[in-house]
């Protein structure tokens, strides 16, 4: 990675938006930026489309502003392995798409879990800044979570390292026998509270936003949602600090950067979930980066790997 001057397009594809933006290094600055819906219900090619209009969009938009794009990151709600192939295709299926080729036409491209982009954010200009080892998790449409070591995300052999909330928990009730599968994104990612919420009050609420402003509405439906919700991801966020042992936890995500009584009882259900003293008072920070994280951290991917 370079001092001197760099100018990337980042561009973040999530499972419900799409959000770019020309960020300029070394300083980190987003110029330009737009966000569309992903609606990635109607198949890879639409969204690949969508992506390469809004990247051609952007750099017509910033015109002599930035009139050098060196390099274009993309950050993808999916596993990417370590030389950015592309190996799910759980949301946005882009598997069998020409995205390097279509998108190649506009910079040099490099591809990153989005989970890792936005961590990377973080460790270079936002909560992790100040920490050689922290955990990013991400909390919104999906869940997942990336280890940062000394700047740089921890991949793992195959890039799949983030996948902490896409397995069955599969706990036994010792009363009644009942043992439940469900992941922990089926019960607390943004979708999950809506689908959980709507069970009991059908068509109340779309996001998971509508639900945590039911809570604070008083609703107590809304509260038993959430409180389940939590002291699922709290316990399994306890068990990542108590096996990785870092100096700080970073939460994003639409949901992890909630105000409010979700993000009071998070930080002290979390805490109890910490086996160890040691680790129990680490920091628990918002990511400072905020929505514009993952399309600073591709940003940053690009800037790795081209300056």
């Amino acid at each position: 990675m370079s001092n001197t001057t760099f100018t990337a397009l980042g561009i973040d594809v999530g499972g419900t938006k799409i959000a770019a933006g020309i960020v300029s290094f070394p300083e980190g600055r987003v110029g330009v930026r737009q966000v569309i819906p992903t609606a990635p219900a109607r198949g890879g090619a639409a969204v690949l489309d969508d992506v390469v209009r809004l990247a051609e969009e952007l750099i017509t938009e910033a015109g002599s502003s930035h009139p050098h794009i060196t390099g274009l990151g993309i950050g993808l709600c999916e596993l990417v392995d370590p030389k950015g192939h592309i190996l799910s295709a759980h949301c946005v299926q882009w598997q069998d798409q020409p995205v390097r080729e279509r998108l190649a036409r506009i910079a040099p491209v490099t591809l990153e879990a989005d989970v890792r982009a936005a961590a990377l954010a973080e460790a270079h200009f936002g909560a992790g800044k100040p920490f050689r080892i922290f955990l990013y998790v991400t909390v919104g449409t999906g869940i997942a979570s990336c280890l940062m070591l000394d700047g740089r995300p921890y991949t793992g052999a195959r890039g799949a390292t983030g996948t902490m909330a896409s397995s069955p928990l599969s706990t036994p009730c010792e009363q009644c026998g009942h043992t439940s599968r469900r992941t922990l994104e089926e019960l607390a990612a943004g979708p999950a509270l809506v689908a959980r919420f709507n069970q009991r009050k059908p068509g109340a609420v779309k996001t998971g936003q509508d639900v945590l402003a039911a809570v604070a509405a008083g609703d107590a439906d809304a509260l038993a949602v959430v409180r389940s919700a939590g002291e699922a991801l709290e316990s399994v966020i306890g068990l990542l600090v108590n096996v990785l042992d870092p100096e700080a936890v970073v939460i994003g995500g639409g949901l992890g950067l909630s105000e409010g009584s979700y993000w009071n009882e998070f930080i002290a259900a979390t805490r109890r979930h910490i086996w160890s003293e040691v680790h129990r008072d680490l920091p628990i920070l918002r990511a400072a980066t905020g929505p514009d994280a993952g399309l600073i951290g591709a940003a940053i991917a690009a800037w790795n790997r081209f300056a």
